[in-house]
């Protein structure tokens, strides 16, 4: 296809979509369940001077009016001076949060620093509409913007395990989009899909900033409710790299959903970005995380209910912190995973996880299959028979209120207790020998374990 030509569909593909019928409004249902609030947003406050406690000291029997006035002033004056330092640094985090921190968390909103040419995304979403049968949608978000959306309906279809019931709804990355994304993964495995591009990225308008993504990523649950009647409990969110911030909201929102799996995922943005940022900048650039990008996954995922699968990716060079001097591999051990993996089980198996964690540490190392049979099966010894009984009996023991978490481990042996946290850390952690970048193979996804 000639140069011309790839611009002309382009153009065309553009302005079509702003012509495209919407398909669903946030609005339409009674029950949305987000309320809009300012997360990245420069929030005014009311500021109060200090100066009316510059009025005399009446207490003071030896001070006088004049100096009492002198002291009120200077005091005055400092708090002025505090409050214009506190507004010009918090207005210089904003400014920073909204240039160089979009760019850099949200490379696929950029035209000059993404990679992908639009040529493909749009071949790659006719391929879509063409050989899967795919429906393009347009949704509007609660903050206006229309998320541009494809969903690919396999209920009618023979799928293995009858996998075509379940409707997997993609969260793509901060690079990646439905038309050449993690979308494929689940739907070469045999699932309904459903995928949607941020705020900002390829025809969805607006700005990729976290408040946008979750109010997005509202109106496309709601829509696969309330215009593909799916039910909660025959949705599972997908969520790869970035994507997991919203995959763990939905989860943490709609606690009904029947599963979540989180790819390539972290527990935090702050500790990925100071490995990267020299000491100088590391003050400034962990106020403006804490207060505009403040993704914490781990506090959200703790918070859902349902089966969860986390997949670790051992050459992952995003999620690791560190790397071998020699080979320059990432050391598996850093990868944040690992920590939002502690923390699940920990927020659920409390008495199985205290005092355990560096069994789970020590498994967490592996960073081949060999070695994690043989930390997991020759070194700790696990008799996975034994631990599903216990969790079988525990869970048959709470009766229809089985909440998280669960007091199941008291009494039990040190050694036990080891067996049992590794068999729950093999049951919600699965590892996959790739980098980051890369598309999940079909194979390697699945549904996450269920008692």
């Amino acid at each position: 296809m000639c140069y011309k030509m790839k611009t002309c569909l382009i153009i065309k593909d553009s302005r079509s979509f702003k012509k495209w019928p919407v398909e669903y409004r946030w609005d339409e249902a009674s029950t949305s369940s987000v309320v809009s609030t300012p997360i990245d947003g420069y929030s005014r406050t009311t500021v109060v001077t200090g100066c009316s406690r510059t009025a005399h000291n009446h207490d003071d029997p030896q001070g006088s009016p004049a100096v009492a006035e002198d002291d009120g002033a200077k005091k005055a004056r400092t708090n002025i001076l505090r409050i214009m330092k506190r507004r010009v640094s918090k207005f210089a985090r904003y400014a920073l949060a909204h240039s160089v921190g979009c760019w850099l968390l949200y490379p696929g909103s950029v035209c000059l620093l993404n990679r992908v040419p639009l040529s493909l995304l749009v071949n790659g979403r006719t391929c879509l509409m063409e050989d899967f049968c795919g429906k393009r949608a347009k949704l509007i978000a609660r903050d206006g913007n229309a998320i541009d959306t494809m969903f690919v309906d396999r209920r009618k279809k023979r799928t293995p395990g009858n996998r075509g019931m379940w409707l997997v709804i993609c969260c793509e990355g901060n690079g990646s989009f439905y038309e050449m994304g993690c979308f494929f993964t689940p739907l070469k495995a045999g699932y309904s899909v459903l995928g949607w591009n941020h705020p900002g990225f390829a025809r969805s308008s607006g700005k990729p900033y976290p408040q946008n993504d979750i109010n997005a990523m509202d109106v496309v649950v709601q829509y696969a409710i309330h215009r593909l009647n799916f039910t909660l409990p025959e949705i599972a969110i997908y969520g790869y790299s970035l994507g997991s911030y919203t995959a763990a909201w939905a989860a943490m929102t709609y606690p009904e959903l029947g599963a979540l799996v989180l790819d390539a995922s972290f527990d935090s943005l702050l500790p990925l970005a100071m490995k990267v940022i020299g000491k100088n900048w590391r003050k400034l650039v962990k106020q403006t995380i804490t207060e505009h990008f403040n993704l914490n996954v781990a506090d959200m995922l703790c918070q859902y209910p349902g089966p969860v699968l986390l997949i670790r990716r051992t050459l992952d060079e995003i999620t690791s912190t560190q790397f071998n001097p020699k080979s320059h591999l990432p050391i598996v051990k850093t990868n944040r995973a690992n920590e939002l993996l502690i923390q699940l089980l920990r927020s659920r198996y409390p008495n199985i996880i205290s005092g355990n964690e560096d069994a789970v540490r020590h498994w967490l190392t592996a960073d081949c299959p060999q070695l994690e049979a043989l930390i997991y099966s020759y070194f700790y010894k696990v008799d996975e028979k034994w631990c599903l009984h216990m969790l079988e009996s525990h869970r048959s023991s709470l009766g229809p209120k089985s909440a998280f978490p669960w007091n199941v481990g008291k009494g039990l042996s040190p050694t036990k207790k080891k067996q049992m946290a590794l068999f729950l850390s093999k049951k919600h952690l699965k590892n996959v020998e790739t980098t980051h970048g890369r598309t999940l193979l079909p194979e390697e996804f699945e549904m996450p374990w269920k008692l």
